[in-house]
């Protein structure tokens, strides 16, 4: 049925645009879902195709009596409701251009919120900001008045709950969004930011939509499929994946607050065996997060038997995390073979690998010692090991090659820099011609993360930037955070590793900054300590352990440690102490 439809719609349609899919099936199945907005608290909302539709029209026509024109940029910033949905796609009815903003929140540091804004306001083109009334009062004074082309705030939610019936201009709509066409920009997309200033990635309706195409192909996504998503819609796993790609295909998706699942992870396995969801996409801390946080009373009446695919996604995929999880939740009906992976970016609009569906993902174990100097070789047993999982291989219209920095082909078996070419490749960085130069070469984006094929599958081990080079060997920080979030007395995913320059010996130490809530000077002594022998147990010496209060690291806006802005900070703050 989604081929069906979704083909024969792509051949009617020479200049399909995303709304042209929905508008389709609000005429052709109006009383579809299309959207379900899960509450832990009161009961789901549904939306229907028609229902939608209808509301973004009606949504459309207030922006356009505000002065929103097509090709403007209007930035998002929303908290999980049942009108975000509408809303995104009134801004895509009259041919403009949404962006999705992160909303501040307790997990959001406010210096990360307000310097990300801002720096966005002035570099990445907005126009609009459309967001709640509440949080006006916050965000004028971070885009007016200062250099930037913001030209307003805007409140939908006001005009939707105080709304008098006033029938939209459909026509006027219609003429507004006939301007662009399947290669104008769709929208603006900000990267995640750990390593600097979040990127703006512009997508066109063309790029979205081969995507779509093509990951529903590697995913064999059907009729039967049912997705439920509680990632934040500001990132591409959360956006494309488990909202663009349904909502194109004709199937329901389950949108639940992230909010509500940080504070209660059960949600997601409630909807899923509520709902018979089938398909999901998770950060790979997720799979520890919810194994650890689920209470077993919590339980009771879930069934997980549903699900095809829990997709680890967005971080680097560890095998402790996918045991952790099938040990705790086998007995509910989650599988080996269910457990799956992918490589993603948003410059490629999401999907670069899938594993396939059904089978049990490829993994083996290496010599940790060759791989720090970019051989893999694998072994049984070794003193020194770590165990690879495989992201997959290529889905159609995309190409991969691990290259050298010379750009040079490398063979299997050897770690380098991922290069890809894919059919649905971003347009480049808006506003930012200079980056977008960096990033190709000869026709390939240089993706900045370093992996390794094996056995035709690729294996991703971390973004290159954030590599610790300790005497001409390679160690990889995620390996280290993940010893050391096991160690009792560190907050687990609030730990920072990284490189400082030793001018001393010439070469980079390493440098751990981990949240306790330990206070004494005698108890941060002896967690210093059992921080250091955890990294010795993975063969790594650490130089320096910076012990800080929860809250105290800053993440980005999806989820992950911004190493670079941390070190910044400690460096900073040590530099601070010593003038002292």
């Amino acid at each position: 049925m989604v081929d069906k439809l979704y083909n024969s719609h792509m051949i009617a349609n020479n200049h399909l645009l995303l709304w042209d899919c929905w508008e389709y099936y609000a005429k052709n199945f109006p009383k579809r879902q299309a959207i379900i907005h899960w509450d832990i608290v009161g009961k789901p909302f549904t939306w229907t195709y028609r229902g939608l539709i209808e509301e973004a029209l009606s949504i459309a026509d207030s922006l356009m009596r505000q002065g929103v024109k097509t090709g403007d940029v209007c930035a998002l910033i929303f908290r999980h409701n049942k009108y975000f949905s509408p809303s995104y796609m009134a801004v895509a009815a009259i041919g403009a251009i949404p962006a999705i903003l992160a909303y501040p929140n307790p997990r959001l540091h406010p210096d990360k919120f307000r310097d990300g804004l801002s720096g966005m306001a002035q570099k990445s083109g907005l126009d609009w900001i459309m967001t709640e009334k509440e949080l006006e009062p916050v965000i004028k004074p971070l885009v007016l008045g200062r250099k930037g082309s913001i030209k307003g705030i805007l409140l939908p939610l006001e005009w939707i709950t105080g709304r008098k019936f006033v029938k939209p201009r459909y026509e006027t709509i219609r003429k507004s969004r006939d301007k662009i066409n399947s290669n104008s920009p769709f929208l603006l997309q900000h990267s995640s930011g750990t390593t600097g200033l979040q990127k703006a990635v512009v997508l066109s309706h063309n790029s979205v939509l081969e995507h779509i195409k093509r990951y529903r192909q590697a995913i064999e996504l059907s009729e039967n499929d049912r997705i439920v998503n509680w990632l934040p819609l500001y990132h591409d796993m959360g956006l494309i994946a488990a909202f663009h790609m349904p909502l194109a295909c004709g199937i329901p998706s389950i949108q639940i607050d992230p909010f509500q699942w940080v504070c209660a992870p059960v949600i997601l396995l409630q909807a899923i065996s509520q709902k018979n969801a089938t398909l999901t996409w998770l950060p790979n801390f997720a799979y520890n997060f919810m194994a650890d946080r689920i209470r077993e009373e919590e339980m009771e009446n879930i069934s997980l038997l549903s699900m095809r695919m829990f997709i680890n996604c967005s971080e680097v995929v560890r095998s402790e995390s996918h045991k952790k999880f099938l040990n705790r939740f086998r007995k509910y009906g989650v599988k080996k073979e269910s457990l799956a992976a992918c490589y993603a970016l948003a410059e490629t609009t999401f999907a670069v690998t899938q594993t396939k569906p059904g089978a049990v993902v490829a993994s083996f174990t290496v010599d940790s010692d060759c791989l720090a100097k970019g051989i893999v070789r694998p072994v049984k047993k070794a003193q020194s090991s770590k165990v690879c999982i495989s992201s997959g291989r290529p889905i159609s219209g995309c190409s991969i090659k691990i290259v050298n920095e010379k750009i040079a082909e490398l063979p299997e078996n050897r770690v380098g820099t991922v290069a890809i070419k894919s059919a649905s490749l971003f347009n480049g960085y808006r506003n930012n011609p200079k980056k977008t130069k960096q990033v190709f070469k000869n026709g390939w984006y240089i993706s900045g993360d370093l992996g390794f094929c094996h056995n035709g599958e690729y294996f991703i081990l971390g973004r290159k930037d954030d590599v610790i080079i300790v005497a001409g060997s390679n160690i990889f920080p995620e390996d280290i955070e993940n010893a050391i979030n096991k160690v009792k007395g560190v907050i687990p995913g609030r730990v920072a590793a990284f490189g400082v320059e030793n001018l001393t010996t010439g070469t980079q130490g390493v440098c751990v900054v981990a949240e306790t809530c330990c206070v004494g000077k005698k108890d941060k002594n002896i967690l210093a300590l059992a921080i250091k022998q955890a990294a010795m147990n993975i063969d790594v010496t650490i130089s320096m352990v910076h012990l800080v209060p929860p809250r105290w690291l800053i993440k980005s806006s999806s989820g992950k440690i911004s190493r670079k802005v941390n070190k910044e900070r400690i460096l900073a703050q040590i530099v601070t102490q010593g003038n002292k």
